[in-house]
């Protein structure tokens, strides 16, 4: 299959640091193929920056007339122009393009050299945020560029360099019509804005996107060797969107990508020398970011706990059921009760109590049987959902979703963390792996595997070339779920490697028959685990514009 088309439109940079240079390198790594259309010529080395030339419009009409004839994009990355006229040139052929097929564009606002250089005049500046901001499907300023485009289309003040305004200026750049920001360089944020000490020494950017918000944080790379980085980020996002991915996950790969890049640079001059971008960053697991689940960047402390692997882990509806997959070996159980188990009060004190509270006895009742019944077992119990009960009647854990999470807030999330109680956390996206990530869970589910029935969500199937990434780069124990209703899935699963297996309609009406078949597919599973080459994992939602790749397998 041919590799994605992605065009960057960008200057060139005699010294081979940043622009198109550092645009090829970061498509090179993510194996999609790049047209590089001269927007500027500069001329600069490693220290400065002593002339820059607009390429004329017509030149610039004729290179996207070319390739728009017979390599028409998916995306489009925008790196310095120039001038309005290339601007409105832009923006003129990407409504052109977008008549015959959806095209994302990603706007990467180079108003400034890193030697100092200005490359955006008051004008400029005003065709950006009339023209680029409305059309963009993604803008990746840096914290200087985003002020700018704020402050100068309102004449107001820069904002503090505090990073508390931050999150503010991604809304406004959204409110200018970008639909997803990523605001690069944020890692002068500190104590006073909500971090925690694990957060000092990270290297902090800010993403506001449909799908979710927060800070993703990658150790800072100590290194003089950083020319080229914002080039490389916007252009391993664009490649991204090619690929598939939604903006939070282009945005992961991306930050991915673009630490392996500071990894490897190296000097070239007397200055600062290029980042280069190089394949197999992906499958790194040191360079997968955490992200924050709100606005202040705070992350748990890493666990420094071994666990035991969960095994067959059952998932179950009652303390009964409880004690029925206890009783034939089953290790690690997970209570999850949605609705009340009974249909009509059974007495007059029953009619009497209100049906909240009755709920709630019920299900005092139901955590408080399949903890004693865990605990005499010898087993790990999770409940879903319900913590602070959870916590309070001494189970080992509980299972929560990422909205749940999401509605505790930093304060919720805090009392959770302080309870000591074992956390499981459902993951779907490359984003949602990474917050789960940040509270240092006793594990990730990965999901759904294959189709699910059991509910209705957006998520394409995750299937084993996913859930072996996810197993590799998690930084935590992995649980596969969803779709898994026979024994030779649950074999193929373990055979990824993972912690457990998580069953609920495979237990079927008589576990005293389905678990020891169960049981002896995960055993079979685990002993065929091997080691395989991890490929970038596949998009698990659909962004409307780049390739769409199925679910691979395990080799």
């Amino acid at each position: 299959m041919r590799p994605p088309v992605i065009w960057s439109i960008a200057g060139t940079d005699s010294g081979g640091g940043a622009g198109l240079a550092a645009d090829q390198r970061a498509a090179d790594a993510f194996g999609v193929h790049l047209c590089t259309v001269v927007a500027a010529v500069t001329a600069q080395n490693s220290r400065s920056v002593t002339r820059i030339e607009p390429l004329p419009v017509a030149w610039l009409d004729a290179q996207l007339e070319a390739l728009a004839t017979d390599m028409p994009p998916l995306a489009i990355k925008t790196g310095l122009l120039g001038g309005v006229a290339q601007v409105e040139c832009v923006a003129r052929w990407l409504d052109l393009l977008r008549r015959e097929r959806p095209v994302a564009l990603v706007v990467d606002p180079v108003l400034a050299a890193s030697t100092g250089a200005q490359f955006a005049d008051a004008e400029v500046l005003r065709a950006y945020r009339d023209l680029l901001l409305p059309r963009a499907t993604v803008i990746t300023p840096n914290r200087s560029e985003a002020e700018r485009l704020v402050r100068e289309q309102d004449g107001g003040p820069a904002c503090r360099d505090d990073g508390s305004d931050v999150p503010t200026l991604g809304r406004r750049l959204r409110a200018c019509g970008a639909a997803a920001v990523c605001i690069t360089g944020g890692d002068s944020v500190g104590p006073r804005d909500g971090a925690h000490d694990d957060a000092m020494g990270e290297a902090l950017d800010w993403i506001d996107t449909e799908h979710a918000a927060g800070w993703l944080a990658s150790p800072r790379i100590d290194t003089a060797h950083s020319h080229g980085t914002g080039c490389t980020f916007a252009t391993s996002v664009a490649a991204a969107l090619a690929l598939g991915y939604v903006a939070p996950d282009a945005f992961i790969l991306a930050k991915m990508a673009t630490t392996q890049a500071l990894r490897g640079g190296h000097a070239a001059g007397v200055g600062a020398g290029p980042v280069i971008a190089r394949p197999g960053f992906h499958a790194d697991p040191t360079l997968l970011p955490r992200m924050s689940w709100g606005e202040t960047p705070r992350f748990a402390t890493p666990r420094r706990a071994v666990d035991p692997t969960l095994g067959l882990y059952a998932i179950v509806d009652s303390a009964e059921r409880v004690r029925q997959v206890l009783e034939v070996g089953v290790r690690s159980v997970q209570l999850r009760i949605k609705t009340p188990l009974w249909s009509s009060p059974s007495n007059e004190a029953d009619a009497a109590t209100p049906p909240d509270a009755r709920w709630t006895l019920m299900l005092r009742d139901e955590i408080a049987r399949s903890v004693a019944a865990c605990r005499a077992a010898g087993a790990e119990l999770f409940v879903n959902d319900h913590w602070a009960l959870a916590q309070e009647l001494g189970a080992t854990g509980v299972h929560l979703g990422q909205e749940d999470l999401l509605a505790l807030g930093d304060d919720g999330r805090d009392a959770l963390l302080r309870s000591g109680i074992a956390l499981g956390i459902s993951s779907h996206s490359l984003w949602e792996l990474c917050r789960a990530r940040a509270l240092s869970p006793r594990y990730i589910a990965c999901g759904p595997v294959w189709p699910t029935l059991t509910k209705e969500m957006p998520w394409r199937p995750q299937g084993l070339d996913n859930l072996r990434w996810w197993n590799a780069m998690a930084g935590a124990p992995v649980v596969a779920i969803g779709g898994i209703l026979q024994a030779a899935q649950v074999r193929e699963a373990a055979a990824c490697d993972v912690s457990g297996v998580c069953v609920v309609r495979a237990l079927g009406a008589d576990v005293n028959t389905t678990v020891p078949v169960l049981t002896e597919a995960l055993r079979e599973g685990v002993c065929a685990t091997g080691l395989t080459a991890l490929p970038l994992p596949h998009p698990s939602l659909s962004n409307g514009w780049g390739l769409s790749p199925q679910p691979g397998s395990c080799p």
